[in-house]
Order: structure tokens, then sequence, then C-alpha cells
């Protein structure tokens, strides 16, 4: 048994059958995780894909605000 490292709650896997790099989800939270060692079992928050999700969407959100900016200036240059 081991415990999850978001939550702390007990994740029952047979230790055995788990080789590092293998994927889990805590059943109590939902955390995505991955088998960082094996001797002892260790898990680690597979956050990688959540935060390349995160970011990618920070740099599309300042690429809508400059076009958005960029046709507001059009709009006035039209006006004159």
């Amino acid at each position: 048994m081991v415990n999850c490292p978001k939550c702390d709650a007990v994740i029952d896997v047979d230790e055995e059958e788990l080789d590092e790099g293998d994927a889990l989800t805590c059943e109590e939270c939902g955390a995505n995780l991955k088998v960082s060692g094996v001797s002892p079992l260790e898990l680690s928050a597979d956050d990688d894909d959540d935060e390349d999700d995160f970011e990618d969407d920070d740099f599309e959100d300042e690429d809508d605000e400059e076009n958005a900016e960029e046709e507001e200036d059009e709009e006035e240059d039209e006006w004159k």
C-alpha cells in the first residue's frame, strides 16, 4: 500500500506488479499519478499534461487580447 501524494489517501495496489513510469489514478481525489520508484514504491503527481494545457491556454488568451486590440485600432482608423 502507498499513499496518494495529493490527498494522502491509501492506494491499495499490488506493488510487485508495478514498474517505474506506470500510470495510476487515485480513487479518492482523481489525481493522475505515476510510479516514480519501485523500491520502495513511490508515487508522484503526473502534472506534466495539465501544466502544458494550462500554459497553452495562457498563450492563446494573450494572442486573443492582442488581436482584439488590433481590431479596435483598425476600427478607430476607419472612423478617421
